[in-house]
C-alpha cells in the first residue's frame, strides 16, 4: 500500500486553510528570524529545534497581540454584556496549530519554515500539552471559549494556573505510574502575567458584626497573580482572554517571625500559600473533600469577583477612575456562569461583596446575585456531588459560612410557605446536610442562588428533573433548562482531520467550519460513488498514519485493513471499560475454538488515566494490559485481534487517534453519563458508534437515524425496573456460557499465570457488587458487535452509514450550544460580525 501524505503535505493541497500569499511568507520568515536571533543571542549560537518552536510560536503570537487589543478596546468602546466563564478546569492542548487555523496563518506559516528548510510538524510536536483539566468538563470549557470568540462575545474564561496540569501516565509492567506534568519547565510564549491586576484573597480569620455591618478581621492573605492567554475566534479579528491566576505570597507574609530569628523559616513558608496554585486534583467525577481543595475554589472565585466589579465600574478604556458606583445594574452588564459547582463559592463571595462591601440590603444584593449567576451541572453520580463539611468551612471561610446560613434560612423560609408542614421536603432541599457531621450541599447552594440551571444533554436534564432535583423543579419549574454539549469544529475537524475537512469542503464549500449545520448538504453524496470512496480514502490515509504512530511508540505491528475500534475517556466504573474487557476475552475464545472461520480483524484500543486513589479504576488498566500481554502474543490469533491500552492519553493523543477510529465505544449504563463529547468527535471524523441510549448517544442517534449507530442495552427506565427488581449478577453468570467462561479466565489466573489471583477485586466487583449492571448488557453488547464485524465487511454500506453520521454532526457544534446559552441564560445575541483588524480603519 502507498505511503499515506503527511498533513504537511497535504496542507499543500488544502483550500479549507486559504493559500499562503507570497508577502505573507517573507514577513513571517523574517519575524520568525528575528524571534530566532533575540534568542540566540543572549548565550548560544546553535539553535535547537525547541528553538525554533518558539521562534515560531513568537511569530505566531506576534499576528495575535493587535488583534487581542483592538478587541479589547472595541469593548470598552462597546460596552457590550460580558460573559465570565468560571472553571476550576480549562483542557487546552496545545495552541500553536490551534491558532494558525483560527488566523488563517497555516499555509504561510507552512510555507516559510519549509523554506527555511524546517519541519512544521516537528515544531509543532515540540509544545506541551496545557493539561489543566481532567477529561470532559475541562475540554469542554476549552471548546467553548474558541465558540465564544467565533460567536463575537465579551467573553472571559478564568481559572486557575496550575504549575502542574493532570499528570503523565506510563505503563509499567502493565501498571499505571503517574509522573508530574511540569509543563511550564520551558516557558509558555501563549500567556501575558499582568502584575498590575494582582488581587487579594483572603482566608481563615473571623467575623465581628457591628451596627454599620459585618467585618472579617485576622485573615491570611494570599494575592493572586493573573496570567492572560489569547483566545481567538474563527477568521472573524475577535481575540478573548483567559485569565488564570497564580498563587503569590504577600512581601510581608510571615516575616514578623523574623524578629525571633525565624527569617529563613518565614521565607520557606511562603511556598504554603503558593501551593494553592501547584497542582491540578486528578479526580474526575469524584469530589475529595480536601482543605486545600476548597481553598483552590475560592481563591479562583474571590480574585475573579474583584476583577469582574472592578471591569464593571470601570468600562471605559483607559479609565481608572469609576464610572459605574452602583452595582444594581451588574446583571446588565455581568453574565456569570458556574461550570459544575466548583466554583460556587461565587454566590455567597457576591453576596459578601454587595452585603458587607457595598452595604446593598440582602434584598437587593439577594436580586442582584441571583439574576447574574448561572450554573451548569455535570454529573448525577451522587460521589462526584460537592458536600463540604461545616466545620472546614467555619475554619477557612467564616464569614462565607454566615452567609450560607442566611441564605439557608430564607430557603427553608420560602419552602415552609409553599409546603407548610413538609419537614421531610425541608430536609431534602436544605443547603445543609444534617448527620454524623453537618455538611453543606453545593449543588443546592448553586441552584437557589441561580437563575438558569442546565444539564448537558436532553436525557440528563430530564433526569435532574425528575431524580436528583426533583424538589426544586416542582419548586422553580422556569429555573430548569437544557443546553446539550458540543465541540469546536476548528480543533476537532479542520485541525486533527485535514484530509476529511478538504473533501467535505470540496463538496460543500467551507461554511460548514462556523456553522456545522451545513454539513446536511452531505446526504445528497450518500449514494455519490466518488464520495463515498474519497471518505473510505481519508479513513484509510488516517489509519494508515496512526499505525505507524503506534508500531514507534508501542512496537506493536497492526494490521490497517483491521476495525480501528476505540475506546478513550477517563478510567471509570460507570463507562463500562469493563464491558469492552469481556467483549476482547470473548472474541478471543472464539477464534481460539475455530481457528480456520473468515474472523473480521480488530485492532481494539483503550485509552484514558484513572485517578491516582481510584483502586478499581488502576486495576482495570492492569486487566486491560494482561489481556493484552495473552492475545498480543497467540501465534494462533495472528492480526485477527490486537489489544493496546494507548498510553497517557491526551489532547494530543486524541486529535491522531480520533480520525483514524473505525468504531466509537460509547457503553456507559444509561443513566450514567451526562452527555460525552468524545462521542461526537468521533462521531464528526467519521467513525460510528456503538453505544448504549445514554447522555448525548440519544439526540446523535436522532440526528444521524438510529439505524445508522450501533445502539445495544437497557434503557433507562430498564435500568430503574432492574434496581426496583434486584441486579443479580449470579442470573446472567450462570445463563450465559460465554460470559461464564471469561469470568472464569480472569478468576482462574488465566491473564495473570503468575499471580492466578491478582484480579480477584475485579470478579468480586463484578459478581457482587456492581452498581454499573455490566452482565446485564453482555449479551445484547456481543450481538451488536457481531452486527459491526457484519457490516465491516460490506464497505460501501459502512461508508454510507458514515456520511449519515458526518451529515448529523451539525447539532453538535459548541457554536450551537454556546449560541443558545447566550440567548436563553446570559441574555446576549451572538455575531458572526467581523470586527476591523488591527490594521484596517475602525
Amino acid at each position: 500500500m502507498s505511503r499515506p501524505l503527511s498533513d504537511q503535505e497535504k496542507r499543500k493541497q488544502i483550500s479549507v486553510r486559504g493559500l499562503a500569499g507570497v508577502e505573507n511568507v517573507t514577513e513571517i520568515k523574517s519575524s520568525f528570524n528575528r524571534h530566532l536571533h533575540f534568542t540566540l543571542v543572549k548565550d548560544r549560537n546553535v539553535a535547537t529545534r525547541r528553538d525554533y518552536y518558539f521562534a515560531l510560536a513568537n511569530t505566531v503570537r506576534d499576528h495575535l497581540v493587535g488583534r487581542w487589543i483592538r478587541t479589547q478596546q472595541y469593548y470598552y468602546e462597546r460596552d457590550p454584556k460580558r460573559v465570565y466563564y468560571l472553571s476550576l478546569e480549562f483542557y487546552m492542548g496545545r495552541t500553536l496549530q490551534n491558532t494558525m487555523v483560527n488566523l488563517a496563518l497555516e499555509n504561510a506559516c507552512d510555507e516559510a519554515t519549509y523554506q527555511l528548510g524546517l519541519d512544521m510538524e516537528e515544531l509543532e510536536d515540540m509544545e506541551e500539552d496545557a493539561g489543566l483539566g481532567n477529561g470532559g468538563l475541562g475540554r469542554l470549557a476549552a471548546c467553548f471559549l474558541d465558540s465564544m470568540a467565533t460567536l463575537g462575545l465579551a467573553a472571559y474564561g478564568y481559572g486557575i494556573r496550575y504549575e502542574f496540569g493532570i499528570f503523565n501516565q506510563k505503563i509499567v509492567s502493565g501498571w499505571q505510574v503517574e509522573e508530574a506534568d511540569d509543563w511550564l519547565r520551558y516557558g509558555n510564549p501563549w500567556e501575558k502575567a499582568r502584575p498590575e491586576y494582582m488581587r487579594p484573597v483572603h482566608f481563615y480569620g473571623r467575623t465581628e458584626h457591628h451596627p454599620d455591618g459585618v467585618k472579617w478581621v485576622d485573615t491570611q492573605v494570599v494575592l493572586a497573580l493573573p496570567y492572560d492567554t489569547p483566545v481567538p475566534g474563527y477568521r472573524n479579528n475577535v481575540v478573548n482572554t483567559m485569565r488564570l491566576w497564580s498563587a503569590k505570597a504577600p512581601c510581608e507574609f510571615n516575616l514578623k517571625d523574623f524578629n525571633v530569628g525565624g527569617y529563613i523559616q518565614a521565607v520557606l513558608d511562603r511556598n504554603l500559600a503558593e501551593n494553592i496554585s501547584r497542582v491540578l486534583y486528578p479526580n474526575d467525577n469524584f469530589f475529595e473533600g480536601k482543605e486545600l481543595r476548597l481553598k483552590q475554589e475560592y481563591f479562583v472565585v474571590a480574585a475573579t469577583l474583584q476583577d469582574i466589579i472592578r471591569r464593571y465600574k470601570t468600562s471605559k478604556f483607559g479609565s481608572k477612575e469609576e464610572v459605574r458606583t452602583d452595582l444594581s445594574g451588574l446583571p446588565d452588564k455581568v453574565a456569570i456562569q458556574l461550570n459544575d459547582t466548583h466554583p460556587s463559592l461565587a454566590i455567597p463571595e457576591l453576596m459578601r461583596i454587595l452585603v458587607d462591601d457595598e452595604k446593598q440590603s440582602w434584598d437587593k444584593a439577594w436580586d442582584i446575585c441571583v439574576r447574574s449567576c448561572a450554573y451548569t451541572n455535570h454529573t448525577v453520580l451522587p460521589e462526584a456531588l460537592e458536600r463540604w463539611p461545616i466545620d472546614l468551612f467555619q475554619r477557612l471561610l467564616p464569614r462565607h459560612l454566615e452567609i450560607i446560613y442566611e441564605i439557608n434560612r430564607r430557603h427553608l423560609e420560602r419552602i415552609s410557605s409553599l409546603y407548610p408542614g413538609d419537614m421531610d421536603r425541608m430536609r431534602r432541599m436544605s443547603l445543609i446536610e444534617e448527620g454524623d457531621q453537618k455538611r453543606v450541599n453545593m449543588a443546592h447552594l448553586c441552584i437557589v442562588g441561580s437563575h438558569a440551571v442546565n444539564g448537558v444533554a436532553r436525557i440528563h436534564s430530564d433526569i435532574l428533573k425528575a431524580t436528583v432535583f426533583k424538589d426544586f423543579y416542582e419548586m422553580d419549574p422556569l429555573k430548569f433548562q437544557n443546553k446539550t454539549n458540543g465541540i469546536t469544529p476548528r480543533r476537532w475537524l479542520v485541525m486533527c482531520n485535514p484530509g476529511l475537512a478538504e473533501i467535505i469542503a470540496e463538496r460543500i464549500g467551507e461554511e460548514f467550519i462556523h456553522d456545522l449545520d451545513q454539513l446536511k448538504k452531505l446526504l445528497d453524496f450518500v449514494n455519490d460513488e466518488a464520495f463515498i470512496r474519497d471518505i473510505a480514502k481519508v479513513k484509510q490515509e488516517n489509519k494508515l498514519k496512526f499505525a505507524v504512530h503506534l508500531e514507534e511508540h508501542y512496537k506493536v505491528k497492526i494490521n490497517p485493513n483491521s476495525i480501528f475500534d476505540l475506546q478513550v475517556k477517563r478510567i471509570h466504573e460507570y463507562k463500562r471499560q469493563l464491558l469492552n474487557c469481556l467483549h476482547i476475552i470473548t472474541f478471543y475464545n472464539r477464534i481460539k475454538k475455530d481457528p480456520n472461520k473468515h474472523w473480521v480483524p480488530r485492532t481494539i484500543m483503550i485509552g484514558g488515566k484513572a485517578a491516582p486513589g481510584y483502586h478499581t479504576a488502576k486495576m482495570i488498566i492492569r486487566l486491560i494490559t494482561a489481556i493484552g500481554e495473552i492475545v498480543n502474543n497467540d501465534p494462533v490469533v495472528g492480526d485477527r485481534l490486537k489489544v493496546i491500552f494507548l498510553e497517557n492519553y491526551r489532547v494530543t493523543l486524541a486529535e491522531k487517534a480520533i480520525p483514524a477510529a473505525d468504531l466509537s465505544e460509547q457503553i456507559s449504563t444509561a443513566g450514567t453519563e451526562a452527555s460525552g463529547t468524545g462521542n461526537m468527535k468521533f462521531m464528526l471524523n467519521g467513525a460510528l458508534t456503538i453505544g448504549t441510549m445514554d447522555g448525548a448517544n440519544v439526540e446523535m442517534a436522532e440526528e444521524a437515524g438510529e439505524e445508522n449507530l450501533f445502539i445495544f442495552g437497557m434503557r433507562v427506565d430498564d435500568v430503574e425496573a432492574l434496581d426496583r427488581k434486584g441486579y443479580n449478577a449470579g442470573e446472567y453468570y450462570s445463563r450465559i456460557p460465554e460470559l461464564k467462561q471469561a469470568i472464569d479466565q480472569i478468576a482462574g489466573g488465566f491473564f495473570s499465570p503468575s499471580q492466578p489471583d491478582l484480579f480477584k477485586d475485579i470478579v468480586d466487583l463484578l459478581m457482587h457488587h456492581d452498581r454499573f449492571k455490566v452482565f446485564a448488557d453482555y449479551e445484547d453488547y456481543m450481538k451488536c458487535q457481531d452486527k459491526v464485524g457484519a457490516l465491516y465487511k460490506n464497505p460501501k454500506e459502512w461508508t454510507r452509514k458514515v456520511i449519515h453520521n458526518i451529515a448529523g454532526c451539525g447539532k453538535f457544534s459548541s457554536d450551537r450550544t454556546i449560541g443558545q446559552y447566550a440567548r436563553e441564560i446570559w441574555g446576549i445575541e451572538p455575531t458572526l460580525e467581523k470586527i476591523p483588524g488591527p490594521d484596517e480603519k475602525r
